[in-house]
């Protein structure tokens, strides 16, 4: 038999871990796996598992939120020999389950990934710290990981609106940088720094035409702080392309070096943690070809090849 390994977070999302495990070890039965079920403990933890794992495991699932993920990629960067991968999302935002073409059903998603086909994903790291999908700095990013655990679990998405409604009343501070990106150097004031791989963050859609294996992530700059012009800039790109929307600068890239004036105040957020740090100074560039099993219905979608 093959072998897999689920990596279970089990303080995310509001289903019965114990109901779902047994119908999840029932399905990879059936496909021919022998599972085996490994409960993360504290934070970090599935970083530490993967990067233990013996080799000649077949798969290995992630199943939790975005940043139980972003662990579990992080932990296979540092293997010599890397495991193929996939990811049942269970957490609140799951912008990456809605990337790959998964839906609500934990159940249904399991059998759409062993249908699936292998496909290598570029991933980012921002100063040697793996992101899969985005990483923030300013207005909103801190959202994701100040929101505590408890609202999330009772109000779901709608706690991640109650604390983005707080902060959407504060004073927007800037930041003073320097950046260097496709061989031209800028420098400004900026509220928001987001650097992406995917069309959505936090649930809502952002880019359109993105593509997993282009060697290229996306870079969403803006300058705006009135809170008269942010509600604006909304409304404008939920109906236009939001990189043509005045205050906002947009490049593509595979490499971005971020020089702060200050210290930020608040860390970055990537994939929905924070990123503890005390630097100044951001490279970001790619990491190719991390091998993943996904569903098939949206590959001609976000796969050049």
């Amino acid at each position: 038999m093959k072998k897999c390994v689920i990596i279970c977070n089990p303080n995310s999302g509001q289903h019965d871990k114990k109901v779902l495990l047994n119908k999840f070890t029932d399905i990879l039965e059936e496909k021919n796996y022998e599972t085996e079920i490994i409960f993360t403990k504290y934070s970090g933890h599935a970083k530490k598992i993967v990067s233990e794992l013996p080799n000649g495991i077949d798969l290995v699932i992630s199943l939790g939120g975005d940043g139980t993920f972003n662990e579990v990629i992080s932990g296979n960067i540092k293997r010599k020999e890397r495991l193929l991968l996939s990811h049942i999302p269970l957490g609140t935002a799951n912008d990456l389950g809605a990337l790959f073409g998964m839906v609500k059903n934990p159940i249904t998603n399991l059998k759409l990934v062993l249908d699936g086909k292998v496909k290598g994903i570029d991933i980012c790291s921002i100063n040697k710290k793996p992101f899969v999908y985005v990483a923030g700095l300013g207005k909103f990013v801190d959202i994701a990981y100040d929101t505590p655990r408890k609202l999330k679990k009772n109000l779901g998405y709608f706690a991640y609106l109650v604390n983005a409604f707080k902060i959407f009343n504060t004073k927007t501070h800037l930041f003073e940088m320097e950046y260097t990106c496709n061989g031209e150097t800028y420098k400004g004031l900026y509220s928001l720094v987001l650097v992406c791989n995917a069309k959505r963050i936090g649930g809502i859609e952002v880019f359109n035409d993105i593509k997993m294996d282009d060697n290229q992530f996306e870079v969403l700059m803006t300058n705006i702080t009135s809170r008269k012009d942010i509600i604006k800039s909304l409304v404008l790109a939920k109906t236009s392309d939001i990189t043509k929307v005045p205050g906002f600068y947009f490049y593509r890239t595979d490499h971005l070096k971020i020089k702060l004036t200050e210290r930020p105040r608040k860390n970055w957020c990537i994939d929905g943690e924070q990123l503890k740090s005390k630097d100044k100074v951001f490279d970001i560039s790619i990491i190719k070809d991390v091998k993943m099993l996904l569903p098939k219905k949206e590959l001609s979608k976000i796969f050049k090849n």
